[in-house]
């Protein structure tokens, strides 16, 4: 059923919140500041590595996480809770660390680079096998690149750029030739696209490789029960099984933040992810349990259907309504919006408001990629006025039914009214709404993206002409110049510069519209040793071990 917004009214977020508890559905939390000192406290913290003098061999590790993660397959997934799973399942060329530095994996070295870039070099571990038993080698890793390159539907396209050949030239040595120079290729190799599969695996399963991937990894695939839970098991293949110390990992699909809360002071679950903010404060203090927090290179924001008419990859098309048409209409809602208001009656101050698909931690910040649009509702609505759009606007919002995401949307229609918009919110469950994004089936959305410690990957497939994530339907020529040249280009500065014009591009246009930055949240129990979470949000317990 769909959340209507209350009547217009003054948006002190504060004076709001009681009018929207009485007018909205039971089942949805109430708009309530979190406690007014919670705040993010000024160190992050990470976790350690396994304290193997406590940790003991054996046992379950049970992990509620806040959404279903989609397809079990690296080359399709496009959710970062199916990366929390691929991370003990499926290891990658390259990771990172909880300094945002990229580090081998499952190669052997940090890539070599022609002097004219074109070509990349990449030396692999030997004596390796995957889950299956089969070998990992050079030849195994063209395999994942092309299938990577060639699916239609597959995200990782855009992601691994202008490619036009791997090569196998040895069983410990990849060559990768390309017709552009492309900088963020080893960061993307430190995520899905880096994930190698099974060629065994992928012959026999085909498109059907997700309801039972196999890669190297410390754990493999053991079975998954739908919207309920995600079962995997030490792999005895893996070559550092000796370093594994849990027999399996559960995952149990918890939507509600508050139970999760629950189930980790219970003891049901000894890990949960993206605790609500109205539990982490409470959470700090408690004893038995530890919260690891830090700053996300991501975002959450709220993506208008421009021209997604027929779907994902398929041709652009006219939506026919004035948001999608005219930029201004889309400006006025920017301005509309209260960013910082929202994150401190909704979150109580720990997130932080972003206007920009960078992050202020990136070390490719500067100001222009730090500009935002002011709250200025007086303005928005004279910008309604003069593209003759209605005041108010109706707008249809599509969102998920988590409770902090619901109480952040209820917010967000009080603020906006102001501005001379009237929202209609339609919850579904996230599984749907990733598949009704990829449809074109919404008018804005509000989803977010985990994010990448390269810019090309928070932008380029999202905004970018035929972008594997462009959801939006978007196109702008000009814009895909200055993108161009930031992923060929070499020089840091350069890249800056340029990723600074595109976002000042972006926000001319607004087919993503900013919200805020997400602080990773991760509640473990003290019955447990070794989960780290690192800015990338990746909850990291392949070597955890339980210590009771």
């Amino acid at each position: 059923m769909p959340l209507r917004a209350v009547g217009p009214s003054r948006t002190s977020l504060g004076a709001v919140a009681a009018a929207l508890a009485a007018a909205l559905l039971v089942a949805c939390s109430p708009v309530q500041s979190t406690a007014p000192n919670a705040g993010a406290p000024s160190t992050d913290s990470f976790g350690t590595p396994v304290d193997t003098a406590k940790a003991k061999p054996g046992g379950t590790l049970t992990i509620a996480l806040s959404a279903e993660p989609d397809q079990l397959d690296p080359s399709l997934s496009r959710s970062l809770y199916t990366r929390y799973v691929m991370h003990t399942m499926c290891e990658k060329l390259y990771d990172v660390d909880q300094d945002t530095k990229i580090v081998p994996q499952l190669a052997t070295a940090l890539p070599q680079v022609s002097a004219d870039g074109l070509t990349v070099t990449i030396p692999v571990r030997e004596n390796v096998r995957f889950a299956d038993g089969t070998p990992f080698d050079a030849a195994a890793v063209k395999t994942t690149f092309d299938r990577n390159l060639t699916t239609a539907t597959s995200p990782r396209r855009s992601e691994l750029g202008p490619i036009t050949k791997v090569e196998a030239t040895n069983p410990t040595t990849v060559v990768v030739t390309l017709s552009k120079p492309f900088a963020p290729l080893t960061a993307a190799l430190a995520d899905r696209a880096g994930m190698i599969m099974s060629p065994t695996a992928l012959q026999a399963l085909g498109e059907k490789f997700g309801t039972a991937p196999v890669c190297v990894g410390p754990f493999k695939f053991a079975k998954r029960v739908p919207a309920n839970s995600i079962e995997v098991v030490k792999d005895p293949n893996y070559y550092a099984a000796d370093k594994v110390l849990l027999d399996s990992i559960t995952y149990r699909i918890i939507t509600d933040a508050g139970i999760r809360a629950a189930n980790l002071r219970s003891g049901d679950a000894q890990v949960a992810d993206t605790l609500s903010t109205q539990d982490a404060p409470a959470l700090r203090g408690e004893q038995g349990i530890q919260v690891l927090e830090s700053n996300s290179l991501g975002y959450q924001a709220l993506t208008i259907n421009i021209g997604n008419v027929a779907g994902l990859g398929q041709p652009l098309g006219d939506k026919g309504t004035p948001i999608a048409k005219d930029p201004r209409v889309r400006k006025a809602f920017e301005l509309a919006l209260d960013r910082e208001g929202l994150v401190r009656t909704v979150f109580g101050g720990i997130h932080s408001p972003a206007c920009s698909p960078i992050s202020p931690d990136s070390e490719f910040t500067s100001p222009a990629a730090q500009a935002c649009t002011p709250h200025d509702p007086a303005a928005a609505k004279a910008l309604l006025a003069e593209a003759g759009a209605p005041v108010p606007y109706p707008l249809t919002v599509t969102v998920t039914n988590a409770p902090d995401a619901l109480r952040l949307m209820q917010a967000l229609q009080a603020t906006v009214a102001e501005g001379g918009f009237q929202l209609t919110l339609q919850p579904v469950e996230y599984s749907s709404l990733l598949d009704q994004q990829d449809r074109g089936e919404f008018e804005m959305l509000q989803l977010g993206w985990s994010g990448r410690i390269d810019p090309d990957a928070n932008i380029t497939n999202f905004v970018g002409t035929g972008g594997g994530q462009n959801v939006a339907g978007f196109s702008d020529p000009a814009l895909d110049a200055l993108l161009t040249s930031a992923r060929t280009s070499t020089d840091q500065a350069e890249r800056v510069r340029l990723y600074g014009e595109a976002v000042t591009k972006l926000q001319e246009a607004d087919p993503i519209v900013y919200l805020y930055r997400q602080r990773n949240l991760t509640g473990v129990a003290a019955s447990v040793s070794g989960v780290q979470v690192f800015p990338d949000g990746v909850i990291r317990v392949a070597f955890a071990g339980r210590t009771s």
